[in-house]
């Protein structure tokens, strides 16, 4: 399993299975958040499932699904108040990693410089300086 660190606070990463879960715990991570649809996965590794794993090895679990459609800023802001209001660390995984990266850099669009918003997700191995025009665009809409 790879993890990315974004922030010493969130970590992002590929899909997960139930046998990675124990690491996470031992990680010390207090919420795992799937941003992943179940329409894209088998059901071993879908949201039900991983949540059940997560949750009996005592963190906290949500789902939030990332899809072209479904990126909205409502999911933006709930996302980035699930993050701001865990009890510690912060995982969150989709496919590649690269939704919930999006999904995090918008999240700080106007609390952070872009600058600093996008060498953060590029030094955990995730490029969204294509994105650099939606996060000033969020930061100006305040």
């Amino acid at each position: 399993m790879d993890m990315n660190r974004i922030t010493p606070r969130y970590t992002v990463s590929p899909q997960i299975a139930v046998e990675d879960v124990p690491a996470l715990a031992e990680a010390g991570f207090k919420l795992v958040i799937c941003n992943r649809p179940d329409g894209e996965v088998p059901p071993e590794l879908q949201a039900e499932t991983i949540g059940a794993a997560v949750r009996a090895a005592g963190m906290e679990f949500a789902v939030l699904p990332v899809t072209h459609d479904g990126l909205t800023l409502d999911l933006v802001a709930e996302q980035a108040a699930l993050i701001e209001t865990a009890p510690g660390p912060v995982f969150a995984y989709c496919r590649s990693g690269t939704r919930c990266a999006t999904v995090w850099a918008m999240g700080q669009a106007g609390k952070m410089p872009t600058d600093d918003i996008l060498l953060a997700t590029a030094k955990a191995g995730y490029s969204l300086d294509g994105m650099r025009p939606t996060l000033n665009a969020i930061a100006e809409r305040g």
